[in-house]
């Protein structure tokens, strides 16, 4: 498997990724929507997830697709990103048709940013506002780090951040990852630079130093957040053009939080609300039903490389409470 001409989710041809911040706040949003409405699932692995229209993304639920799935920061105001997000889609004429009526369909997911050193005393909720600009810059080239829903996020020892990253199948079919890093543990080795998913790095995305000249000591609590506050979770969407039903696009996701485990240490914690989305275009019929394994495999690499991706992207901002990786 070999990255796509971008690396970026959006090598899932007719995905548009779009990202609105305030530099202020310390937050952002991150939309992804695409040109047509998409099958989508999800799965949550963490103890304190923040989410909002996630149920009707079980295979037994009435609405088939989506118009628009969203990542944000803010805790449970970030959850208002979504109305923005629906605002914007409905101006398009986007939505599930129930008689003349159209009700666009947009999940969304948050992580808690509330303690990263930005200014939290808002006159009115930023978000839905965010959302909006967020879907209004969607585009298939995007900025990674400190940018969107990575805008706030931290990990134990460094800047959390956005990241994506994709990877072609020997069949054509192409998978994406696109996560906004924020998790109790470290995306990078203890007293290293280092990054966990090193093994997975493709043309050196983030950093390029091989592997590690020693083995990493033992985590202790310093490589969580714990010892300071309790402001997590890691929130990531999974994209393919390959043919699933709701599903197997459940099944991707349960696959795809494979690649949080061998990017973050510790992971999927009860202090984190880490989820997965996944999503299929269904542009590319499955060629063979063996290949939902690979896909699952691919989904997990290119989420780990994402993972790695968003922390090395970081850079630093006045008011910052930890370094950004490029700063050690």
């Amino acid at each position: 498997m070999r990255p796509g001409p971008l690396n970026l989710i959006t090598d899932v041809a007719g995905l548009r990724v779009g990202n609105a911040s305030d530099a202020r706040v310390k937050t952002g949003v991150t939309v992804l929507t695409a040109d047509a409405p998409f099958t989508a699932g999800v799965d949550i692995r963490g103890g304190a997830p923040g989410t909002r229209e996630t149920d009707l993304l079980a295979p037994d639920k009435t609405v088939a697709a989506v118009d628009a799935l969203v990542l944000s920061g803010g805790s449970a105001y970030g959850l208002d990103a979504a109305s923005g997000v629906m605002e914007g889609l409905a101006a398009m004429g986007r939505g599930f048709a129930v008689g003349p009526a159209r009700v666009p369909i947009v999940p969304a997911a948050i992580l808690f940013d509330l303690l990263n050193g930005g200014d939290k005393d808002w006159p009115e909720n930023p978000y839905r506002a965010l959302g909006r600009a967020a879907l209004e810059a969607a585009g298939t080239n995007f900025a990674l780090g400190t940018q969107g829903a990575g805008t706030g996020a931290l990990t134990a020892r460094l800047k959390g951040g956005l990241g994506s990253a994709s990877a072609v199948l020997p069949s054509g079919a192409v998978v994406g990852a696109l996560v906004a890093a924020n998790p109790v543990g470290c995306a990078s080795m203890p007293d290293s630079r280092h990054f966990w998913a090193w093994p997975w790095e493709e043309d050196a995305e983030f950093g390029g130093l091989g592997a590690p000249s020693h083995r990493p000591r033992s985590l202790g609590l310093r490589d969580t957040k714990l010892a300071r506050d309790r402001s997590a979770t890691t929130i990531a969407i999974v994209a393919t053009d390959a043919t699933l039903d709701k599903a197997g696009c459940a099944r991707l996701a349960v696959a795809a939080h494979d690649g949080l485990a061998r990017a973050i240490a510790p992971s999927h914690t009860q202090m984190d609300g880490d989820l997965v989305f996944a999503l299929s275009t269904g542009a590319r019929p499955m060629p063979d039903p063996t290949e939902t394994l690979l896909l699952g495999h691919a989904a997990a690499i290119t989420l780990a490389r994402a993972v790695a991706r968003a922390i090395h992207g970081a850079t630093p901002a006045p008011g910052d409470v930890l370094p950004a990786w490029c700063e050690l």
